[in-house]
């Protein structure tokens, strides 16, 4: 296994380093005639071997089909050989793409549909050009595939509630696959999670039961607690006779702020003892 990663990549490198700027005998001839010729023709051909590159892009100039230098040119005016130079222009912005809609089986068996959004930008133009025929397109099509792989190893309740957790992960597995192009992927995020309807079904009665069975204990809770209260107050209350009169009245005295009405009690005789005994 390690051989055929250290032959791939040897590959990989031969595709940028293999004969830079050896061109062999006919090469350096083409190159001496169109230079003769761009000599003949100006200034009228310097419109032809003038080119203007922008901030934001490279030129990787090939040269009879050969790179001519690793590192790519510009910005600014680049001057490249008719007849014998061609030149690709690459952007060097960031590039934003949505990965559309995927079905994804998760590991618990539940299908569900993910879509998300990937930035990357071009880290090395002459990598872009060479080891791949259209990097955006190629990024695009293994963002989609990372996306079904790692999000197929992970449970529903995980792709619900650690989505930082899986964009790292698709990034860094993107990141380590697009390096040899050239492609640097900077933040990958999961917009979407879709669930079938009659799984959103039972997931909502599911967390309503459990509401319930929660509000149902938070009342036993309420009730224990209101009973032992009540059974102290009953303590303080039979230690203490005059204490139950004062409860009594003070109760009245709610009942009557409560409702504007008329109320007719009894009048403990205990209380009347003290004016007989006076007389």
């Amino acid at each position: 296994m390690t051989t055929q990663v250290k032959i791939q990549h040897s590959s990989r490198d031969n595709l940028v380093d293999g004969h830079v700027g050896k061109l062999g005998y006919w090469g350096l001839l083409l190159v001496s005639l169109s230079t003769v010729f761009v000599i003949l023709t100006f200034p009228i051909s310097i419109f032809m071997c003038i080119k203007i590159i922008q901030q934001y892009e490279r030129a990787v100039i090939f040269r009879l089909g050969r790179i001519t230098d690793k590192k790519p040119k510009g910005p600014g005016i680049v001057f490249v050989l008719p007849c014998t130079d061609t030149f690709v222009k690459v952007d060097m912005r960031t590039v934003s793409f949505g990965i559309p809609h995927q079905e994804i089986l998760t590991k618990d068996s539940v299908t569900v549909s993910v879509d998300g959004v990937v930035y990357f930008r071009v880290n090395c133009p002459v990598s872009s050009v060479v080891n791949v025929s259209n990097a955006n397109f190629s990024t695009h099509l293994l963002a989609q595939t990372t996306l079904r792989n790692v999000l197929g190893t992970k449970n529903l309740s995980e792709l619900l509630s650690d989505r930082e957790g899986m964009s790292r992960s698709m990034q860094a597995c993107l990141d380590e696959a697009t390096n040899p192009w050239g492609i640097k992927v900077e933040r990958v995020e999961i917009k979407d999670v879709t669930l079938p309807k009659q799984l959103q079904r039972a997931m909502a009665v599911e967390a309503e039961a459990m509401r319930e069975a929660r509000a149902k204990v938070i009342a036993a809770e309420g009730e224990m607690n209101a009973s032992r209260a009540l059974k102290e107050a009953s303590i303080v209350i039979a230690e203490s006779p005059s204490a139950l009169q004062l409860r009594y009245l003070q109760t009245l005295n709610n009942i009557a702020a409560e409702n504007s009405s008329t109320i007719v009690f009894p009048l403990p005789i205990d209380m009347m003892q003290s004016f007989l005994h006076r007389k």
